[in-house]
This record gives C-alpha cells, sequence and structure tokens, in this order.
C-alpha cells in the first residue's frame, strides 16, 4: 500500500484531531511527508513532534481564510520542493432544523465546508499546474448522499463539495492532476461535538455509539486513493460503517 505514497508532500487540513490526525500519521508510517493545518497550532506541533516531522511542519491554519491556505502550501514548498496532495479535510456539522433560524451556524457551515474547500484548492491548484502533476483530496460526506431532518445545511455544503470535485476532475485533466472526494459515514471524530441544537445532538449522540467506525477507516480510504499508479485517478469513495443505516 506505500506504493505511490513514499515521498510525497501531503498537506492536510482539520490535521489537529480525528480523520485529519488519522490520515497525518498513517500517511507518515508510509514515507509520506506531511504539512499539516489547523487552528490549533500547539495539537498541530504535538502530532508533529510525536512522528518526527521536520520543524516547520506545522502551520496554525484557519480554512476560512484564502492567505492561510496560502502560507499552509508556501510552507510546505519551502520545506520540500513541491506539494504532491492536498487534503481539504478541515469540516464543522452544526446540525439543526431549518425552523430554528440559527443563521450563523449556516454562515459558519458554508464557510468552512464548502469555501474552505474551494480556499484550499486555490492555494495547491497554480502549483500543480506549473508541476503537471498532484493529486487533490476533498473530503464530503455520507450527507452529501442523503439528507436528514435537521442535516439540510450541512447536506447542502457536503453535496456541494461533490459536485465542485466533479468540475474540478474534468477541468484539470490537460494537467495531470487527479481528484478524489471521500464520503464517510459516522467515523469517530470531534465533528458530532458542533451539533449545539439538543435534539439533533441527541440522534448524532445515538447514531456514533451504535456504530461509529475508528477514524483509521478514513485514513486508509485516502492512502487507497493516493497509492494508485498515476494513470489510476480514484475519483470518489463512500463508506460506510457496516451496521449503519442513515
Amino acid at each position: 500500500m506505500t506504493e505511490n505514497i513514499t515521498g510525497k508532500v501531503i498537506v492536510i487540513t482539520g490535521a489537529s484531531s480525528g480523520l485529519g490526525e488519522a490520515a497525518t500519521r498513517h500517511l507518515a508510517s508510509q514515507g509520506a511527508k506531511p504539512v499539516i493545518g489547523a487552528r490549533r497550532l500547539e495539537k498541530l506541533e504535538a502530532i508533529a513532534k510525536d512522528i518526527g516531522l521536520p520543524e516547520g511542519s506545522a502551520v496554525r491554519t484557519d480554512v476560512t481564510k484564502p492567505d492561510d491556505l496560502r502560507r499552509l502550501v508556501d510552507q510546505a514548498i519551502s520545506l520540500h520542493g513541491r506539494i504532491d496532495v492536498i487534503i481539504n479535510n478541515a469540516g464543522l456539522m452544526p446540525l439543526s432544523p431549518l425552523e430554528k433560524l440559527k443563521i450563523d451556524d449556516w454562515s459558519r457551515t458554508i464557510d468552512v465546508n464548502l469555501k474552505g474547500t474551494l480556499y484550499g484548492i486555490a492555494a495547491a491548484l497554480p502549483h500543480m499546474k506549473t508541476q503537471k502533476s498532484g493529486q487533490i483530496i476533498n473530503v464530503s460526506s455520507v450527507a452529501g448522499h442523503k439528507v436528514s431532518p435537521g442535516s439540510a445545511v450541512y447536506s447542502a455544503t457536503k453535496t456541494a463539495v461533490r459536485v465542485l470535485s466533479e468540475g474540478l476532475r474534468q477541468e484539470v485533466k490537460p494537467y495531470n492532476i487527479r481528484t478524489t472526494v471521500i464520503s464517510p459515514g459516522a467515523v469517530i471524530s470531534e465533528l458530532p461535538a458542533s451539533v449545539a441544537d439538543p435534539d439533533t445532538a441527541k440522534f448524532v449522540e445515538d447514531l456514533y455509539k451504535k456504530c461509529a467506525i475508528p477514524a483509521s477507516s478514513f485514513a486508509r480510504a485516502v492512502s487507497f486513493a493516493i497509492s494508485q499508479p498515476d494513470d489510476v485517478d480514484i475519483n470518489e469513495i463512500l463508506f460506510r460503517p457496516t451496521n449503519q443505516d442513515y
């Protein structure tokens, strides 16, 4: 599985916990060179130190700020001379019924999940075009395929990530860039903690208690997509816990 991973420079957002941290650790163990971003710099630096990344591999990053994404990608290039993969993983999930009019939550969800993905693409794409190589991995969700009460805005952003990824796939073919969108189901992470609405939070808590699987499942999916030969483009991965109905 380490084939086509060893030595690759991989930028990962939302890497301070959960899916991003699991991917960072797994890819580093396979010989990749992660450069990681999140708002919680102290957690990033602890992860980087624990797995022996070079100094400067952890960068404080707020994905709602395009300049932060540019700094993260530029740091990867400064450290390693190139960028081979970006994983636009940062996300949040403040679910609630629309009738509760959580307008601030709607805006934050769009800013992080959709605009944050766009800003990551904007930071990495010019370098990958110049290289005539690279891979952009965007993280959607099962909620980007199915909608449930309370998930309308979250599902809309994650559906948008899928649509965005398909448009990107078609546009970057002249530059030999691969694109992947990964849609996890219930995976253990801090994501449920962003659900503030009590009734919806109870539904999510029960779902995760019933069937959530380790974040390593996401890391293996990422590794599978990256490890394929350069002429194989894994465009979409949808996975759930075996016993997840939703």
